[in-house]
């Protein structure tokens, strides 16, 4: 087997103390690396310097998704404690609360950690205002819940949803007491609008209101895709040959205005930037029927691998991954296996801080004069 195609060849030596705890103080002084793919030339900065690589006529793709608060803290009927994440967000009917309360439904998969599993039926509560039953168990863990939220008048369920629950951060990031106000707000993005994710398009976490002026004061172009991150996105790699694996869905959204802005920068002759592998799989997704980027609505399972052809993306804006994840593979697709390793053991060795609140990265591609 080619060592592109084996797990093993995505493995990096990472001190548990280069994870990141917290994000750095303000986003755009987190630290920079940028590696120039077409002679494998490296440069560290900050993040506020990312404008020095982008040049009028670039557009930057951005993913606009929003983290709810999908981690539910409660009780059983019967008073043992229970802990519920949601994997996608509930779609609640529309409804009119400005005069009256109401309740509403919705159903949902949802992973319940207890001292027991609950069987279907049971009744968990989170509060006053929402309770959740279990209709049936699943594989790995998952149950259907149905999901009660009362609403007094003029409450909008997104706001009663947010008060119930906390910002689901990834396992790898510790809060023995819970996630922080500092979390709510730093695990998201800026031009976060479209709630539906379970984790965060990190890469976005970078940039400041103030960067993103610049940017566009500068020449620089910005439009927006939709990926709901799901759960599946920290799922382990467990297939020794990396075409085996299964990546899991999730639902995306390109609207006419994007695919006709994405089209237009490549006639032109500019340089499309993802930010994020979420933008990446996105627009590749869009492209891969006709080779231009077309508007669309649903489920993407792209799974991006070295020996991919990529259509759409020239340079990524990202951060650091796990060893052996699906989104190192991306990368390595982008920027070709072993480069990618070289700067990530540089990385290390100039502690850098890796993952969801660390350092970022920029890959170029496609360099202008």
């Amino acid at each position: 087997m080619q060592p592109q195609f084996r797990l093993s060849s995505y493995d990096y030596d990472l001190p548990p103390e280069r994870i990141a705890q917290h994000p750095a103080a303000r986003r755009d002084q987190s630290r920079l690396l940028v590696l120039h793919c077409p002679d494998g030339r490296t440069e560290h900065t900050r993040f506020e310097a990312i404008g020095s690589y982008l040049r009028p006529g670039d557009l930057l793709v951005v993913n606009n998704t929003k983290v709810f608060p999908a981690r539910l803290l409660g009780h059983k009927e019967t008073g043992g404690k229970v802990e519920m994440l949601l994997l996608h967000y509930p779609r609640f009917p529309d409804c009119d609360t400005s005069a009256q309360s109401i309740t509403i439904e919705a159903e949902a998969m949802a992973l319940v950690k207890s001292s027991r599993r609950p069987r279907p039926d049971t009744l968990l509560i989170f509060g006053d205002q929402l309770q959740a039953r279990v209709l049936s168990l699943h594989d790995n863990g998952k149950v259907k819940v149905s999901l009660r939220l009362h609403l007094e008048a003029g409450q909008d369920p997104e706001e009663v949803l947010a008060s119930c629950g906390q910002i689901p951060l990834p396992p790898y990031i510790h809060r023995p007491k819970g996630t922080t106000p500092e979390d709510t707000h730093r695990y998201q993005t800026r031009y976060a609008e479209r709630t539906g994710s379970v984790a965060a398009p990190t890469a976005g976490l970078h940039f400041s209101d103030r960067l993103l002026k610049e940017l566009l004061a500068a020449g620089v172009s910005m439009a927006t895709v939709t990926l709901h991150v799901g759960y599946g996105t920290f799922a382990p790699v467990r297939s020794e040959d990396i075409r085996e694996h299964q990546i899991h869905a999730e639902y995306v959204e390109v609207s006419a205005d994007t695919a006709a802005a994405v089209n237009r920068t490549r006639d032109e002759g500019g340089r499309i930037w993802a930010v994020g592998t979420t933008s990446v799989r996105t627009l590749e997704f869009a492209a891969a029927a006709s080779g231009r980027v077309e508007p669309i609505q649903g489920l993407c399972q792209l799974y991006i691998y070295p020996g991919f052809r990529f259509q759409v993306v020239d340079n990524l804006v990202t951060n650091f991954h796990l060893p052996r994840s699906s989104l190192l593979f991306l990368v390595a697709a982008l920027a070709g296996r072993e480069q990618i390793l070289e700067a990530y053991n540089e990385a290390v060795e100039k502690e850098y801080r890796f993952f969801s609140y660390g350092d970022a990265m920029a890959i170029i591609t496609r360099a202008l004069p």
